[in-house]
């Protein structure tokens, strides 16, 4: 078994906040290389993803969940200049700082994202068994405005619970939000998993 093996497996028993902080601080410093090494291809798809609809490059966009600062340097390597990153890990978000492609972080264990202040919030890899709870799909949302984006993933995992699904589901029923776009594509590929990404509009 791998190191990334073991983290991943690791990641997918957590069952408290306490307990996922701990783990991510403990990895930061080799999981941009553990994940890299196995193909970790969501934040890039999440990026282009972005980069595809009519979101200005100088855009004020969120990275919920940045951790180490993947997706960030994806949203920056298709042009984006104007990136905020949020996580609970402050040892991930210590690595995050050190990309240079954040304007700031926020530390979600003691603040909160402003509202009504992105154009688009991008939550890669983030919501889902093991990472972010379930209400963290409508806190991105509820950070947007009207007509905001909000571009996430659901992995293999996530798509396999209905509590994740469901509020997907609930705000697209409801009307608070619509889906823009939605594709299946690989997530880590060394193993083997997949994820669908989403570029939800904000009503």
């Amino acid at each position: 078994m791998t190191m990334t093996d073991d983290y991943l497996d690791k990641v997918y028993r957590l069952r408290t906040d306490a307990e996922r902080r701990a783990l991510y601080d403990d990895w930061a410093g080799q999981y941009d290389g553990d994940l890299t090494a196995q193909g970790y291809v969501t934040p890039a798809r999440c990026a282009a993803v972005v980069a595809g609809s009519a979101l200005p490059k100088d855009a004020p966009i969120l990275d919920m969940g940045c951790g180490t600062g993947l997706s960030g340097r994806a949203l920056a390597a298709e042009g984006f200049t104007r990136i905020d990153g949020a996580d609970v890990s402050t040892g991930m978000m210590a690595e995050a700082r050190k990309s240079g492609v954040y304007a700031r972080l926020i530390d979600l264990s003691g603040a909160t994202a402003p509202a009504n202040h992105y154009a688009a919030v991008v939550a890669a890899g983030v919501i889902g068994t093991g990472a972010a709870p379930p209400d963290v799909f409508d806190q991105c949302l509820d950070l947007l405005s009207p007509g905001g984006l909000f571009c996430f993933s659901f992995n293999d995992h996530a798509r396999a619970v209905p509590a994740y699904t469901d509020r997907l589901d609930a705000a697209v029923t409801t009307g608070k939000a619509r889906i823009l776009a939605q594709e299946m594509g690989d997530h880590i590929i060394g193993l083997g998993s997949r994820a669908m990404v989403y570029l939800l509009e904000r009503q």
